[in-house]
């Protein structure tokens, strides 16, 4: 019988994609809550050198870095394939992951340090999506792969975010095809996607704490 955990926090896109490939390959796994003010000895046992999540554990092995855990899960498992066939349509959603990778840092740094350089690299990075989304539903081919669960941060975090903080990035004027492309996606997905509304009033709480001073009534 395989043994699959998952070792990560319900809030994070980055566990989430993983998640997500296990869905869609039909795996069922255990999933542990790590709290990354006290790392449990099993998280760093299982990633001695990052020490982050997430971490695939399967049948005793350890996977690190979201993308690497999501092909891994796609070329260990049976069930409906999440890279494409064709040789150049798998080098395409490669490339779309590393851009993510590359990019998606700045989206963070928008929010949660307010940051007007990150902000204008998140723009500049919509500006880029909003072309190549151009009457285009998925980022390769003609279906749901590897480039989209990468860019699940952008679909529904980012706007969560958004209206946490009351930062606005992404408005249907501005970016039309991102703005259609990121409706669609989450209408589409509900059935993997995680509660909006959860995430929602966490990040508010989080937000709402940060900006708190320590000595406050």
């Amino acid at each position: 019988m395989e043994e699959v955990k998952l070792l990560g926090l319900w809030y994070s896109p980055f566990c989430h994609r993983v998640e997500w490939a296990l869905k869609i390959k039909g795996v069922k796994c255990e999933f542990i809550e790590e709290n990354l003010q006290n790392k449990s000895p099993l998280l760093l046992e299982s990633n001695p050198i990052h020490k982050k999540i997430p971490v695939l554990i399967h049948n005793g092995k350890s996977i690190c870095e979201s993308m690497v855990i999501v092909e891994y899960i796609d070329e260990t498992f049976e069930g409906p394939p999440i890279l494409p066939n064709d040789p150049y349509d798998r080098a395409m959603a490669r490339f779309w992951v590393k851009f993510f990778e590359d990019k998606g840092s700045a989206v963070g740094t928008s929010f949660f340090h307010k940051s007007e350089k990150a902000k204008e690299e998140v723009c500049e990075m919509l500006k880029i999506l909003d072309n190549e989304l151009k009457d285009k539903k998925f980022f390769v081919g003609d279906k749901f792969g590897l480039a989209d669960i990468a860019a699940n941060f952008l679909a529904l975090w980012m706007g969560i975010l958004e209206e946490a903080t009351g930062i606005i990035l992404v408005t249907k004027e501005k970016y039309p095809n991102f703005y259609a492309w990121r409706d669609e996606y989450i209408n589409g997905n509900k059935e993997y996607l995680p509660s909006r509304d959860e995430l929602l009033a966490f990040f508010k709480a989080r937000f709402q704490a940060a900006a708190t001073p320590p000595y406050s009534n």
